[in-house]
Formats: structure tokens, sequence, C-alpha cells
């Protein structure tokens, strides 16, 4: 995940002194803009929590790792032999 991640991040410096050199302005979208798709991903983990919470079921870090955190980074989820 982290090995993706810079590398990820690296391409997007590259690509933003390619644009800058050509003094072109970036068509991704401002930082306002991610920090609101951040919280689409976690505001869509908040109906499971809640009806796990109605449920009376824990609610777990584990079960946190293992159902929300993959949906929320795209990092694939943790061995199942550790799922609650």
């Amino acid at each position: 995940m982290m090995k993706s991640s810079l590398l990820s991040l690296a391409v997007g410096l590259l690509a933003g002194v390619i644009y800058g050199m050509a003094n072109i302005h970036s068509p991704a979208p401002p930082v306002i803009a991610l920090l609101g798709l951040f919280g689409m991903l976690v505001g869509e983990q908040l109906i499971p929590l809640f009806r796990r919470l109605l449920a009376r079921q824990p609610v777990t870090l584990a079960w946190f790792r293992h159902e929300c955190v993959p949906k929320i980074s795209g990092a694939p989820p943790p061995d199942s032999k550790n799922a609650p």
C-alpha cells in the first residue's frame, strides 16, 4: 500500500512539473474537492456502522479494519483468518 501511494505521489509530482513547464493549468480538482470525496468514502461507512450498532453487535477495531478501511483506502482487506 505504501509503495503504491508513494509511486502515485511521484508520478503526480512529475505530471505537475510537466504541466508547470508547459504553463498549463492542471485539470485536477482542487484540494477542497478531494476532501469532499474523502468525506463521501467515510460517510458511506456510517450506514454499516449504524446497522451494526442497531443490531447490538460489537463495533471493534478488527471489524473496522476488515470492513471499513479497505473501502475507504482501496487497500485489500486484512487476512480473513483474523476477520471478526
